[in-house]
């Protein structure tokens, strides 16, 4: 099938690459319009269009699907399909009209769990034992389309939300060319999805990634491990802001207040609602990233030091 592919992120890679060793052929991709990004503040090409640019293939970079000019250069380009991998704009009805088999849209939850835009975090946080990718029909509704074929993941314990996505993307990926391989041979009917089990990931935030110490240790282990790689979850010292990479809970662990700060000669733990847990990277604004106990001999916390809504002894938060 002659195939226009919408994605932006770097996590849609995988699924290109699968199709570019297919069958279909890509003949356009569609992304997010250049942004200003890095340390010199200059505008980017998505990882999408810079994979297409690498290999000749037409960027369209529409502000809005819903403009004439895309619309018109779509139907020019008359795909058979145009299957969708994190693109991050919504698709107008008459948009979506215009492929002869519409938009399919892989997305990474085992619908109708976790509709949304992050379905990976929020099944870290709220501790689901698996996860998977779906590819389903776009429609209007926020992924709410019959269901084409589905790719079940398990969970790790010490999964990442970016651990688990890197998966998802590679089995997904492979979805979507058996999915898009059946489409074309006419054996293959998308599903209904059901009414019951639907839930929600909007967007998480980097309010939604602070620590909060006063949840059970299990609870910051999940909060911690959901908001890596992105937003990165964060507490505070004092006025100062310290992003941490993933904790480890330690149970039997000594007693310690909430967000209480304990060095030891090769960790540095801190306090929760139950047991305490053990920090592993730490980076300071402006600072390289290092290892917790790395950290705590530059920063020399004082006993007592209480990490979040306190500071230092004495201080203010």
């Amino acid at each position: 099938m002659r195939l226009v592919f919408a994605g932006t992120p770097a996590v849609a890679i995988p699924a290109l690459d699968a199709l570019a060793g297919s069958a279909h052929e890509i003949v356009a991709v569609v992304t997010r319009p250049d942004a200003v990004a890095g340390r010199g503040r200059s505008l980017q090409r998505s990882p999408v269009g810079t994979w297409a640019d690498e290999r000749g293939i037409e960027v369209l970079t529409p502000q809005r699907p819903r403009e004439e000019d895309f619309q018109a250069r779509l139907r020019a380009i008359a795909p058979d399909c145009v299957p969708v991998v994190a693109y991050g704009a919504l698709v107008p009805p008459d948009a979506l009209t215009i492929p002869k088999h519409g938009w399919v849209n892989l997305h990474f939850s085992l619908l109708p769990a976790w509709r949304g835009a992050a379905p990976v975090q929020h099944a870290i946080l709220h501790g689901d034992e698996i996860s998977g990718a779906s590819l389903f029909q776009l429609e209007a509704g926020l992924d709410t389309g019959p269901v084409f074929g589905t790719v079940v993941e398990a969970i790790r314990p010490r999964d990442t939300a970016g651990d688990l996505l890197g998966r998802l993307a590679i089995v997904g990926a492979e979805l979507l060319v058996r999915v898009l391989d059946a489409i074309e041979a006419g054996v293959v009917d998308a599903v209904p999805q059901l009414n019951d089990g639907v839930s929600l990931a909007p967007k998480i935030m980097v309010a939604d990634a602070e620590i909060r110490w006063d949840q059970p240790a299990f609870a910051v282990d999940r909060r911690v491990r959901a908001c890596t790689p992105e937003p990165g979850a964060w507490t505070t010292l004092g006025a100062e802001r310290l992003k941490l990479g993933p904790v480890l809970p330690v149970p039997d662990g000594p007693k310690l207040a909430p967000g209480e700060i304990l060095v030891e000669r090769a960790r540095v733990l801190v306090g929760t609602a139950t047991d305490p847990v053990e920090l592993g990277e730490v980076r300071a604004a402006g600072k390289r990233p290092m290892n917790a106990p790395d950290w705590a001999r530059g920063a020399r916390p004082q006993p007592g030091t209480v990490l979040g809504s306190a500071s230092m002894p004495g201080g203010t938060a």
